[in-house]
């Protein structure tokens, strides 16, 4: 049976894959152990990516070959828009974050480059590079959401972060966009793979960065 693409793409960056899937972020956060200092300056970086993650589902919806596809995309946008959107906004209420210091911390390095990785991918027009970075972006968080063990903290700002991304609807949209690269990507897999490199170290380093 021949290898999917987007378990090429994962097999080739494996140990930094596990070791962000593994993170020590992933482990506190799912037994909800995360000090608040950290799940605050997690948060509030994270917060960060909507703006140009938006840019990148609506850069999928653009270059997607299928009508089926964009509507996909488009109701994605939609959960990331208020369900996701409104999950921070409550956090940020519980862990009394006030909009000033959203608004002053600068953005971590990761941070920085995870924000210009999606903007890259959305300029190329590149349905196959789009795809790629989404993939990191959501397959990585489902890998370690369906992995966690139950019962999830009583807390919502730990379980609820994990139920966003291990739900019928989200799993659903993870294999939908590991379907469409595995149909698309190959045709660039030069430009899938050095994106997909990047993006994956940016996701570790991203986790390491909370603790700072």
């Amino acid at each position: 049976m021949t290898e999917r693409f987007t378990e090429i793409l994962r097999n080739q960056n494996l140990p930094t894959w596990s070791a962000a899937v593994n993170h020590r972020f992933v482990e506190e956060l799912v037994t909800g152990t995360v000090d608040d200092r950290v799940m605050i300056n997690y948060l509030i970086q994270d917060h960060r990516f909507l703006d140009s993650f938006l840019i990148l589902v609506g850069a999928a919806m653009a270059s997607a070959d299928t009508t089926e596809a964009r509507l996909r995309f488009g109701r994605f946008a939609g959960m990331v828009s208020s369900e996701e959107n409104t999950y921070f906004l409550r956090s940020f209420t519980a862990l009394g974050v006030s909009e000033q210091l959203r608004n002053e911390q600068p953005d971590t390095a990761p941070t920085a480059g995870f924000k210009a990785i999606m903007r890259e991918a959305a300029a190329t027009r590149s349905y196959a590079a789009i795809l790629t970075v989404l993939n990191v972006a959501e397959w990585l968080y489902y890998d370690w959401a369906t992995q966690a063990a139950r019962p999830l903290p009583e807390n919502f700002v730990y379980a609820e972060w994990v139920t966003l991304h291990d739900n019928p609807d989200f799993n659903a949209f993870v294999a939908f966009i590991r379907e469409e690269l595995d149909r698309v990507g190959p045709t660039e897999s030069s430009l899938c793979e050095d994106l997909f490199r990047r993006a994956v170290g940016l996701e570790k380093a991203f986790f390491d960065a909370a603790y700072a």
